[in-house]
Formats: structure tokens, sequence, C-alpha cells
């Protein structure tokens, strides 16, 4: 069998004797064929390239070859093709062991898909034309990758800042870049220009590794002589490296600090206690001593107090913190701290002392005891003792009403208004809730049995006398105090029960609410307080009230009403009896009864005839029937005189 490159050849040979012969009719041509071939490509791990190689100009005819410089300037071909015009005829690719293996477009240009580190060589495109001659050129791949995230090992160790010499701080490293990326420090986020050379102040050391897919890791350690103001210092690391068209990339570690071991130089020692206030605390309180060193470890603390110039050690530990529970009075004097820090320098002053002062207040005492009984219009005075320290301020209050700062208490000529709960209170300005109140209940004394009520009025809604009207409501309070408790009553029902009245000091009351009316106008309202030695009252007066504005025009039209109706029934009566008698309202000359007719008599002696009578003219009878009813009518109208009497005499007349 026939190796692949001979069988190549057989078919190229008949292509390469045309290329001959049209070369050899034209002797006289020089090469003249210019390529446009990038000569730098850029591209990202991972992606895919392509390779440019195009003759400028128009060419109908050309040969086109693809070949890869290896490290040692060894040309390799990679592929061959023909183009005629702008197709592509033929090819041919050797993949030299690439996967997946190199690719030519339409266009005879080399696609390498999925770009390594090893495609970074150069590539040289050889292009033969017939009457050009031949050219060539060469195009350089760069593949970039983005390096893995920088990681950093601090030391862990506590480093000295006594050593003269630069100690390991850290190592960073960065994994699979390319180019080889480029590692700097920081402290507190600025950059450290430390050299690579060794030196006692500070340095760095940089390596730098191919792996075996040709990507590059680099790792660095820096090195540098720590200080004391190192203790509070923050350092990390960053990768820097490059990417496609100029552009740059970074990537930071994590922040990390340093353990370091450095001597005391100074102490701070104070009360911790929240109940402290201007080196004061109470008593009954727990107290905290809090003492601090600034050096590193630790270092550890004695705590002592000093009495008679003698230190009495009180606690020795690392936490630098003592507890004094429920301290007393006598716990009140000097305590100390002292660090024990062999390293420290011998003019560091290790030691601190402080005051602890211990507020205390003990139970007020009055020079009357905690009651007091004093007779009406007497007077006394009370004085209030109180032992504390500091030395405290005393001031007296009644009823919770402040009476002034000064520890003796004058009551002069007391009345029942005198009487109440006197309080002597204690406090200290600069110690908070440090008081002591104490009670004094006072009340005075009553001569013999007590005294009679004192009795006090009042209305809710007061007015002047006679600006009141009919029906409007009033509430009436009434007052009273004595010994015994006296007891309250209205003239009037419906009083509220006796009880004592707001604001005490022996005050009792009642209350009554009413309609006023026209007799309370005249005899008012009273209440009366009363006991065992007496009674007392007071009258509520009214003056004139008032009638209502709508039941007085109501009472005269009813009264207007009934008179109207009387006129008119004595009208229709009168008016009847006129119909009846046609000559009842003539009045005829006086003359002598007829014959035979009774005169009229007024005595009622002839009821009975009367009585028949008015019963016959209802039914319509006799002649004496008539004669009758106007005698009836006029013993009706006898209260009308003469007139009425001679009217009724003319009506019976002849006719």
């Amino acid at each position: 069998m026939e190796p692949p490159d001979a069988r190549a050849g057989a078919r190229r040979a008949p292509r390469l004797l045309v290329l001959a012969l049209l070369l050899a009719a034209h002797p006289g041509s020089k090469a003249e064929v210019r390529l446009s071939v990038p000569p730098l490509v850029e591209v990202m791990r991972g992606e895919s390239v392509t390779l440019d190689c195009s003759p400028l100009g128009t060419h109908d005819y050309f040969m086109l070859e693809w070949f890869l410089v290896d490290r040692s300037w060894a040309r390799h071909r990679l592929a061959w093709a023909e183009l005629h015009g702008s197709k592509l005829w033929d090819k041919d690719l050797s993949s030299q062991g690439r996967s997946p293996p190199y690719q030519l477009d339409s266009r005879g240009r080399l696609v390498l898909p999925e770009a390594q580190v090893g495609d970074e060589r150069d590539y040289v495109c050889v292009v033969k034309t017939g009457a050009a001659g031949i050219a060539e050129a060469t195009a350089r791949l760069s593949v970039f990758a983005k390096p893995e995230a920088p990681e950093v090992s601090p030391n862990k160790g506590t480093l000295s800042v006594m050593d003269d010499f630069a100690q390991e701080i850290a190592t960073c490293s960065s994994r699979n870049g390319n180019p080889a990326p480029k590692i700097m420090w920081y402290r507190n986020g600025q950059p450290l220009a430390v050299p690579l050379e060794v030196n006692s102040e500070g340095y760095m050391t940089a390596r730098t590794v191919r792996e075996a897919s040709g990507l590059l890791s680099v790792t660095s350690t820096l090195y540098l002589r720590l200080h004391k103001p190192d203790r509070e210092a923050s350092f990390h690391c960053s990768v820097h490296y490059h990417l496609p068209a100029g552009q740059h990339g970074r990537q930071d570690s994590p922040s990390f600090s340093l353990t370091l071991h450095y001597p005391t130089e100074s102490v701070l020692f104070w009360l911790g206690s929240q109940s402290i206030a201007e080196g004061w605390v109470r008593e009954g309180d727990s107290v905290q001593l809090l003492c601090q060193g600034d050096g590193s470890p630790s270092p550890e603390y004695t705590f002592f107090r000093l009495q008679d110039k003698q230190e009495d050690v009180l606690k020795t530990s690392l936490e630098g913190n003592l507890t004094l529970e429920r301290v007393q009075r006598n716990q009140s004097g000097t305590y100390g701290c002292r660090v024990e820090d062999y390293d420290a320098p011998e003019d560091a002053d290790l030691s601190k002392t402080l005051d602890l002062r211990v507020a205390y207040l003990d139970s007020l005492e009055l020079s009357t005891g905690e009651e007091l009984s004093l007779s009406l219009s007497n007077s006394t005075t009370v004085t209030c003792s109180a032992r504390g320290l500091p030395t405290p301020i005393l001031h007296w209050t009644k009823d919770s009403a402040p009476m002034g700062e000064d520890p003796t208490l004058s009551l002069h000529s007391v009345t029942f208004d005198s009487a109440g709960t006197y309080t002597c209170e204690a406090y200290m300005p600069n110690i908070p809730l440090l008081t002591g109140p104490s009670l004094l209940f006072f009340s005075p004394s009553f001569p013999f049995l007590g005294w009679t009520p004192e009795l006090k009025a009042k209305e809710t809604q007061p007015k002047a006398e006679g600006s009141w009207t009919e029906g409007e409501k009033v509430t009436l309070i009434c007052y009273a105090r004595g010994y015994p408790e006296p007891k309250l009553t209205w003239s009037q029902l419906g009083g509220s029960p006796t009880e004592p009245a707001p604001g005490g000091q022996g005050w009792v009351s009642s209350s009554l609410t009413l309609k006023v009316t026209s007799a309370l106008s005249q005899d008012g309202v009273s209440c009366e307080a009363s006991n065992p030695l007496g009674n007392t009252h007071h009258v509520f007066h009214f003056g004139t009230v008032a009638p209502q504005t709508s039941q007085a025009g109501v009472a005269v039209m009813a009264v207007a009403i009934s008179v109207g109706l009387l006129l008119l029934v004595v009208a229709v009566f009168y008016c009847m009896r006129r119909k009846g008698r046609p000559g009842c309202c003539r009045r005829s000359e006086k003359g002598p009864p007829p014959p035979g007719e009774p005169k009229l008599s007024h005595s009622g002696k002839e009821q009975p005839e009367q009585t028949g009578l008015l019963m016959g003219s209802t039914s319509g009878g006799s002649k004496h029937g008539s004669r009758g009813f106007g005698d009836e009518v006029s013993e009706g109208l006898g209260p009308w005189g003469e007139g009425a009497t001679a009217g009724g005499r003319a009506a019976v007349g002849p006719g």
C-alpha cells in the first residue's frame, strides 16, 4: 500500500505541470503577489479562531498552503487547496495530532476550533499564482486564559514585633492562566512595593509553573519586618492578567490579619459598673473593676487594695476584671491593677490605681416620731435628720407638694387645713435613685368631743336670682366637715348619700339635682349638715322664676277660647227665646194684669205648678202651659234685671 503522501503527490503532479508550463510561458515575469494576513491574532482559550490569507487583487486561479512553524522553526504543512476564482476546487488537510482538527472554509482560511494554549505558534500562508508568482505571509496566534481566583494562606502563628528581620507573612497562588499572571501584595488597601531581593525589611518571592494543559500557575510569598501598628493592619493579595485587545484583569483574595506579639507599654484601669456617677457607687450594687494593657498576647493582671500602704492582693487573672458583689460602705478605698509583662520596656508604667467611693443613705429620723397630733391654733416644729455619704440634701413635701429645702418643718397656728401627710425626703444629686423618704402623718387634735360642722355650698351652673326659668335643671352641692363626721340632708327629695369629697382633708359632700319651679322661688332649697355637736344649713334662693314662654301662650289661648264659647252659648239661647215670642223684646205700658190671671211669684212657692207647666210647654199644651215657661225663664233670667222681667210680662199680654 502506498503512503498517503505518495497518493497526494500523484494527484498534484498534473496540476504542478500545468503551473510550470504557465510559468515557462512568461520567463520574464516576477512574483508580484501581495497577501492580506493579520500579523497577530488574539483569542480566548476555548473559542474558535480563523486565520485569513487572501491575495490582493483578482486572480482566476491560485494555490494556497498553510504551514505550522514549531519551536525549532521547522515548517509542517497543515492544509493545501486550489481556488478558481472564489470557488474551492480541491483541498487537503493534515491534523498534526490536533483535536479537534484544523479546518478550511470556502475561502481557504484556516479555522482552529476551540483554541488551546498549544496553538500559540506562527502560521505561514503560501500563495502561488501562474502569472504573479509566489507570495507568503506569517500570522502569530496568541491564546489568553483567565487565571483562577487567588488563594492566600496567611501565617497563623504568633509573629513577634521584636524580631529584627523579615518574617513570612503569607503565600498567594493563582492557577491556570495564560500568559503568566502577576501577583501583587497590599496592606490596608495600599500596594506594597517590596523587591524580589532578600533584605531585612521585606521582600517577596515569585514562582511560575507550566501545567500539563500548557497553562501557567504562579505563586508568591511575602516577607516583612513587623511593627506594633501592624496588629490592626489588613493584608491581601491580587492577581493581574492580560486579555485580548490590550485589556487587563484583576482578582483579589480575601483579606486577613496577623497575630502579633508585642509588649505592654500602657495600662488603663477604670470602674465598669453602670451605677457609677462621678466616681461614686451605690451601697449594695455589684461593681466591676476593669484593667486593660495594650500588650499582646493578653498579659497577666493582678488586682490589689491599698491598706496602710500595703498591697492586699485580691485576684490574679488573664481576663482583666474584678467584680465586687454587693459592695458595702467599709469597702471604700484605693484599688490597684498591675500588668505582669516581662517583655515590657523598663520605663513603662504597668501599675494603675483608683479610689472607690461607696455612697450610702441611712433611714431618716424625725424629732417627733412618725405621727403628730396637735390642738387647733397651736404651733410646733419637726426636725428631719439623715446620715449618708455624700451629705444628703433634705426637703419637706405636704401631700406631694414641695415646701422648700429645709430640714426643719415649722407649723404655726394650725387649722384643720394643716392636716395632711408630710414627707421628709433626702436625695443626692450625683447619685441617681439614692433617696430616702420618711412620712409624717399630721392631724390636729380636737378639743372636747369635736366641733360643729362647717358648711360650704356650690351650684354647678350658678345664676343670679330672678334669671331662672321654670323647668330648668340645676345641681346643688353641699360640702361639710366636722368631728364627728357630719351628715348632709336636703329639704327636697333626691339628695345623694353623704360621702368623702375629692381632695380629702375631712370634707364630705352631697348633691341634689332638680327642676326649678315657681314654688322653689318662694321657699328655696336648703341643705343641712349635722353631727351630735350641732348643725348648720344653707338655703339656695332662685328669686322670681319666669314661666316657660310656650306654656304661657297656651294658657292665654285656652282662657280666650273658653270665654268665646260661653258668650256663644248665651247668644244662641237668647236668640232662640226671641224667635219663640215675637214681642218679647218690646216694652208695653204698665197696668194691672187681666182678670183671672195670677200674679207672678218669685218665691218659688208654686214650683210644682211650674214644673207641670214646663212639661206641658214642651209638649205644646194649653195657654196655662205657655204662661208657666215664661216664668221659669224669667226666674232663670232674674239676674238680668228689670228689663228681663218686663220682657216676660209683655210676652203674656193680649194678642
